[in-house]
């Protein structure tokens, strides 16, 4: 606990230092496990299927709260793009990676990355955009983004991540079965059917079961009067985790299952206290990225990696400048609407991180040959794609002309009103404000707008119109329909 604390301690402050600059929470909670793991501070974590469980947990808790701030009536209109993104774009990206890995990059990989399943195999750990990096860039940077953009990174961030882990799954089986794809036309095209068979009951599966588990649980949700909102996200909480768990009781993809249901809770219009709520999940969906990334950096071993260092680079390089574009384009060829800046800066917004070092960790529990070299590999290309691709998303976006300049973030001093009582602003008053008068009443505000707190210094005050302002005195605004 000792440890932990301090490692918690230090990543916090990290992640202070590195906002200033750009750096992804992602890679700097990465570095600070990889420094102080074994071959840094030295403490030695060597439980692999403690991390590989509780990093299963983490991402369980952040596509729930994923699912839960996913606003339908901005995701409906780009449905369809986003959903062909996380199943056509999460193959295509496999197939062409794999075929990169097999002709170019597989010898320098050694004997695993020679063989057709053991280069689609590495493919499919890679084939995700993480939704970890994804939700964390683009809300901590409060990034808007045209076209609807931003709705659709964050609905395919968070479905491709199952996707890939149904088709990790099921080449580490085949890897450990022994089935060989080359071993004559006819194993190789009853191998591709099986799969392709497998592939398709786990995601149905996967969405019928989210489905009436979501139905099922706004119908609780809509009967069950809880007035303590921690009850009420525990209660969400649960339900989740019963909706991953029984999908994958039947052999589905329970991780689509929870965000589907997730996504289904969190639009419900009977889900009380949703603020709140947000802000529980909110504040575990931190804690559980902090925890698995930190635990993940502590099982890395950065004196291993110059050894993957080339063929790494190159599989990276593919897959941002080739695969992953190719992917984009063809998913989204039958949107011409779309323009091709929009595509191209969804194109680079194919971020690695925690769910591909997940997967790799999957590999390694269940000794796929090879699997500590494809852990590096994927832990070089992770560390490639946050310090080109995270820290560069903004400066892309504003240089395709994507960006929209977001309103300064209100200061609410602590009060959290209904939204139904109107738009909350500040103001801080300037020496003009007070020309015509010192009063609060000569302002002359407008029909509907009522300052409801004066900060002054580090007093709080309950203005009444005869109240005398001062320069630099903090208003907050309310702005709504008034009765008088």
């Amino acid at each position: 606990m000792l440890l932990l604390s301090i490692l918690v301690f230090v990543a916090v402050l990290s992640n202070k230092i590195g906002t200033r600059f750009g750096v992804p929470s992602m890679l700097v909670f990465l570095l600070v496990g990889m420094l102080a793991g074994q071959d840094g501070i030295g403490l030695k974590f060597d439980n692999l299927h403690l991390a590989e469980f509780m990093c299963h947990l983490g991402m369980t808790v952040i596509l729930l709260t994923g699912g839960l701030e996913t606003e339908m009536h901005e995701t409906r209109p780009v449905l369809r793009q986003g959903i062909l993104l996380s199943t056509v774009g999460v193959l295509i990206t496999i197939g062409l990676t794999g075929a990169f890995i097999y002709l170019v990059a597989g010898k320098t990989i050694g004997p695993e990355g020679t063989t057709l399943l053991g280069a689609l195999l590495v493919a499919a750990v890679l084939a995700s955009t993480d939704s970890t990096s994804v939700f964390n860039i683009l809300r901590s940077k409060r990034l808007q983004l045209r076209e609807n953009l931003g709705p659709m990174l964050e609905l395919e961030s968070g479905s491709n991540d199952p996707m890939a882990y149904v088709c990790t799954i099921i080449l580490v089986k085949l890897v450990n079965g022994g089935l060989e794809v080359e071993a004559g036309g006819q194993m190789a095209g009853a191998t591709a059917f099986m799969v392709a068979l497998v592939l398709v009951y786990q995601v149905a599966i996967g969405l019928v079961v989210g489905y009436l588990v979501g139905r099922f649980s706004k119908w609780v949700l809509g009967r069950i009067n809880l007035n303590s909102s921690p009850l009420v996200s525990i209660l969400i909480l649960s339900l989740a985790f019963f909706s991953n768990g029984i999908a994958s009781l039947v052999g589905g993809n329970g991780l689509l299952a929870l965000y589907v249901s997730a996504i289904m809770i969190g639009n419900s219009p009977t889900l009380p206290q949703k603020k709140e709520v947000l802000k529980f999940f909110d504040g575990i969906s931190w804690l559980s990225q902090l925890l698995m990334v930190l635990m993940l950096g502590l099982l890395a071993h950065p004196s291993q990696m110059p050894k993957v260092l080339v063929p790494a680079l190159l599989i990276g390089l593919f897959m941002m400048l080739v695969a992953r574009p190719a992917a984009v384009f063809i998913s989204l060829i039958g949107f011409r609407k779309l323009p091709v800046r929009a595509k191209l800066f969804t194109s680079w917004v194919g971020i690695k991180g925690a769910g591909p070092i997940l997967f790799a960790l999957y590999t390694v529990v269940h000794e796929v040959g090879g699997s500590d070299i494809i852990f590096n590999i994927v832990l070089v290309i992770t560390l490639l794609s946050l310090l080109t691709q995270g820290m560069t998303l903004p400066l892309v976006a504003r240089w395709l002309n994507l960006s929209i300049d977001e309103d300064p973030q209100v200061e609410t001093f602590g009060l959290d009103l209904p939204e139904e009582m109107g738009m909350m602003r500040d103001h801080i008053v300037a020496p003009e404000d007070l020309q015509r008068g010192e009063t609060l009443r000569d302002l002359h505000l407008p029909h509907g707008i009522r300052v409801i707190m004066v900060k002054r210094r580090e007093k709080f005050i309950v203005p009444h119109g005869s109240l005398k302002l001062e320069p630099e005195d903090h208003l907050l605004i309310l702005m709504g329909d008034t009765e008088d």
